[in-house]
């Protein structure tokens, strides 16, 4: 097997290539005010809170009601206080301003309320916005090696990514690309920071496991059903995706990432899949902020 270091690099494009090229200065906002060192204190040295992650064109963002829905939800589950989307909209205004050039927005909530010692006490959220040129994805096909992994609160996408990127650089030392979760049962859950389909050659099928339901699946979802495409969601043993034709990942990032292959089992790459795919997440409007 190859090693990692002899397959292309799945970013096409350094982080500060990019901001270069593009002319975007990487910035962070607190609660919509520019943000110095003693604003980052608390989420650089208290590792509790959660975020979303999207991608920004000429001021718009594809599923932006479902980002917002998510930001609320986990707040009131990690802070036990609600989180006003009116203003965190704003805030994502504020920070994008006039730039129309692709972007990456990333909005975390903290908060530097809480007491920690005594963590169950409602804590006032923190919002923190910050921007980047647009991440730039090869879509090479990608291969994958198994973990037997579940992370804390699969259904938040939290802060708490120690482990999913060390299951990610383990994977890469063994010549992979990057990892996938399988729960105790032996079911596929998610990959790192990616959720995964499955297609039959008919339906498009999601692991029903404990996991993060990913804006861009949700995004997939709606598109393929409104394309009249049957999808479905089902426990998927690990030791049954071989009768799977094609697998692909999604994230916010990227809409389709095909899978080469998953430990020692290979897929089709399907060039039309991948097609019907983007064209079912496409299907999704731009939502002004």
């Amino acid at each position: 097997m190859d090693t990692f270091r002899d397959r292309p690099d799945k970013t096409a494009l350094a982080p500060d290539a990019q901001a270069e090229l593009s002319g975007v200065v990487p910035r962070c906002e607190l609660n919509g005010m520019p943000a110095d060192a003693e604003a980052l204190r608390t989420p650089a040295l208290l590792n509790y809170g959660h975020f979303t992650a999207m991608q920004v064109q000429g001021g718009c963002v594809r599923g932006l009601d479902l980002h917002l829905q998510r930001l609320d939800r986990a707040t009131r589950e990690l802070f036990g206080h609600p989180l006003d989307a009116a203003t965190v909209q704003r805030y994502m205004q504020t920070i994008v301003g006039d730039e129309r050039a692709p972007l990456s927005l990333r909005v975390n909530v903290f908060s530097r309320h809480l007491q920690r010692d005594r963590p169950a006490e409602p804590a006032q959220p923190d919002v923190l916005t910050s921007i980047s040129a647009a991440r730039i994805v090869d879509a090479t096909p990608v291969r994958l090696k198994t973990f037997r992994y579940q992370r804390v609160l699969p259904h938040i996408k939290h802060v708490g990514t120690f482990e999913v990127f060390h299951h990610k650089r383990l994977a890469q030392l063994d010549g992979y690309d990057d990892a996938l979760f399988v729960d105790a049962s032996g079911a596929v859950s998610e990959a790192s920071i990616w959720n995964i389909g499955f297609f039959d050659g008919e339906r498009v099928i999601w692991p029903d496991a404990p996991m993060l339901t990913g804006i861009a699946m949700q995004l997939l979802q709606k598109g393929l059903s409104e394309s009249g495409i049957e999808t479905t969601t089902q426990h998927i043993a690990l030791a049954d995706i071989a009768a799977f034709r094609s697998a692909f990942l999604t994230n916010s990032s990227c809409a389709v990432l095909p899978i080469e292959s998953i430990d020692g089992v290979r897929f089709a790459i399907d060039a039309d899949l991948a097609l019907m795919l983007e064209a079912s997440y496409a299907r999704n409007p731009w939502q002004p902020l």
